[in-house]
């Protein structure tokens, strides 16, 4: 290696990912159900109580959609671009009877997830009985899962205003185990390079990167006075179990994920699997 290449290689890992925080502010929610108009009220009050980290006051409108508002996926997504919402709130296989089985998000929430230009929080469908205890009830536990844990100021953010004061924020980067494994195969074959070198040094920066971008942002929040704990998982494994394991081993109230790919017109990544795997808690599709 050339001493140019040794020092871009010294100038590149020494750049980290600088993480600002700006507040999310809510002036307007749309919450969109398939209820009954006396019963949308009263699913509209649990989830005012559900999401009072928001410290939303009387300034923030609330608007509920019931039986009979809507026809269709259309007449949803022209009230959504016409409301001028910070954020929409349904629950999955809404106007529809295949909450019994646990396949999809349904048609509405599909199509709104990827067309609305803000976050859509999902919640477990209430005629299916499927959420936990201690679902729907506070945000005092709340985690952002990303395979990308570096530069997603906004999505920290998002999840930042629902964790409850005293709360605890979990960010939580897993690389795939297999993916490494099938580079570092590649590698192998390679005879010019130390294939234990490699496995190690990549390993290991690959968990540098995340590790320090976390650490920059619980230093951020806590220079803004932040009540919260933050706290890290980065780790290897197999994505969609090891994100499983974690929400039900710390007791997860509200997953907050990535949604949208500018490169296609399906859901980000893992976003879609673990929307269909994780049916018992909330989720914040942003």
């Amino acid at each position: 290696m050339s001493k140019v290449d040794q020092f871009e290689s010294v100038f590149r890992s020494a750049l980290k990912e600088s993480y600002e925080y700006r507040p999310i502010e809510y002036t307007s929610i749309l919450v969109v159900t398939d209820l009954q108009p006396d019963e949308a009220k009263g699913f509209t009050a649990s989830i005012q109580d559900y999401c009072a980290a928001l410290h939303i006051d009387g300034g923030v409108s609330w608007e509920t959609l019931a039986e009979g508002d809507l026809s269709s996926t259309q007449d949803l997504l022209q009230h959504v671009e016409a409301g001028g919402f910070d954020l929409l709130i349904s629950y999955r296989n809404l106007f529809t009877d295949t909450w019994r089985y646990p396949h999809s998000l349904g048609e509405y929430l599909d199509v709104l997830i990827q067309r609305a230009s803000v976050p859509v929080m999902v919640l477990p469908n209430p005629r299916a009985g499927t959420a936990l205890t201690h679902a729907m009830i506070d945000t005092n536990v709340v985690m952002v899962i990303t395979d990308h844990m570096v530069a997603n100021h906004r999505l920290i953010d998002y999840a930042v205003s629902f964790t409850e004061d005293k709360g605890t924020l979990w960010l939580a980067h897993i690389e795939d185990e297999a993916v490494f494994e099938r580079y570092i195969e590649v590698i192998s074959k390679i005879s010019s390079i130390d294939t234990d070198e490699a496995r190690e040094k990549i390993a290991r920066q690959l968990l540098k990167e995340p590790r320090e971008y976390i650490a920059a942002v619980r230093e951020k929040l806590r220079q803004k006075a932040l009540p919260i704990a933050v706290e890290s998982i980065v780790t290897f494994g197999h994505r969609l179990a090891e994100y499983k394991r974690y929400v039900e081993q710390h007791k997860v109230d509200l997953l907050v994920m990535n949604a949208k790919d500018d490169q296609q017109l399906a859901m980000h990544g893992l976003a879609y699997p673990l929307a269909v795997e994780i049916r018992s808690i909330p989720l914040l599709m942003v």
